[in-house]
Order: C-alpha cells, then sequence, then structure tokens
C-alpha cells in the first residue's frame, strides 16, 4: 500500500523525477510526459465526475482508479508487462470492461448522422473535456511507444477510454434533449 508521509522530497528539485524500481529520468523525458498526461486526463475525469451521477459516476469513479493503475504502468520501465504483486499493470480485461460499457449505452443509442460539438449539457460537456484530455494522453503514450516498451494493453485502455466518454457524453445528452449537430459550413 501507498504511504505518503511527507508531499515534499527535494529529490526532483534538479529536474529529476523517480520512476518504480529507482531510475530517475528528466521531468520532460517522453515516459514522464505520458505519466503527466494520464494525470491531467485523470483531473479532467474528476472535474466531469462532480456532474455525474448514478450508474456514470460509480463507473467514472472506477475509471479513476484505473486511470491510476495505467500512469502506474507507464512508471514502471521494462518490458515484461506481466502483472505481479510487485509491478501494477494493466490488464486486458479493463479495457474490455470499457468495451461491454460502450456497446451498453450504444444499444440506446441513434446512430449519428453528423459529427457532434462538444457541449450540450454541464457534464456532457464536461465528459468531452474529459475525451479531449485522454485523447492527449493517448498521443503521449504513443508517442512514448514509438521509442520504448509500453504495455500494448495500457496503450488499448487509453483508446477505448476516449471512446467510452464519447459515448458516455452522447447519453448524458440523451437524457438532456441530446447532442449538437455540426452543420458543415454554416456560417458562411
Amino acid at each position: 500500500m501507498v504511504r505518503l508521509n511527507r508531499i515534499y522530497t527535494r529529490t526532483g528539485d534538479d529536474g529529476t523525477t523517480g520512476l518504480v524500481g529507482g531510475l530517475r529520468l528528466p521531468k520532460h523525458a517522453p515516459r514522464m510526459e505520458a505519466v503527466g498526461a494520464v494525470d491531467e486526463a485523470n483531473a479532467a475525469l474528476g472535474f466531469a465526475l462532480v456532474a455525474l451521477t448514478g450508474e456514470a459516476a460509480a463507473h467514472v469513479q472506477r475509471i479513476q482508479n484505473d486511470m491510476f493503475d495505467l500512469g502506474a504502468d507507464l512508471a514502471t520501465p521494462g518490458d515484461d508487462f506481466a502483472p505481479s504483486e510487485m509491478v501494477l499493470r494493466i490488464v486486458p480485461a479493463q479495457a474490455q470492461w470499457l468495451e461491454q460499457r460502450i456497446d451498453s449505452l450504444n444499444e440506446h443509442l441513434a446512430p449519428l448522422t453528423s459529427f457532434i460539438l462538444p457541449g450540450g449539457s454541464e457534464a456532457a460537456a464536461r465528459l468531452h473535456l474529459a475525451r479531449t484530455a485522454t485523447r492527449r494522453a493517448e498521443r503521449a503514450v504513443t508517442a512514448l511507444a514509438a521509442g520504448e516498451p509500453v504495455n500494448p494493453a495500457a496503450a488499448a485502455y487509453i483508446n477505448r477510454l476516449s471512446d467510452y466518454l464519447f459515448v458516455l457524453s452522447r447519453a448524458v445528452n440523451a437524457d438532456a434533449g441530446g447532442d449538437i449537430l455540426w452543420q458543415p459550413g454554416a456560417n458562411r
């Protein structure tokens, strides 16, 4: 279990940060960019969560926990992606859970006939913000994967999460009057 007695350690004053296993990297290294982007996406999920209720809120709260798992996975360099008691890794079942939620939500939504504008209800707008932060995290994870080993289940999870947030925002808007459709060239 994690135990934090002190928030500041001064070890990062030199511009580095520690990873699982003790390796230190520059705070601007691609691995740290990915970890930071995941943290930012998780904060955006928290912002969305305060506008959600019921099952949607419970699911987003579960996802926030998974996002900490994802950050721990990314903060553990190496190419052995098997989880263990000492190494926390994202597993395929976490992305599959998201897929099941997407399929369940999509069953009740009308097919898209246009792109939608990110907005609608307050909760949907917050979910769209979390979705775009998640896409940025995904870009950081794929940039990291271009140069270093990354758990394929972690990459799949972050990709699936943005899909889930898109569908959840549509479901939230369906309950509040519907999506706002893009009207190409409407203001020419």
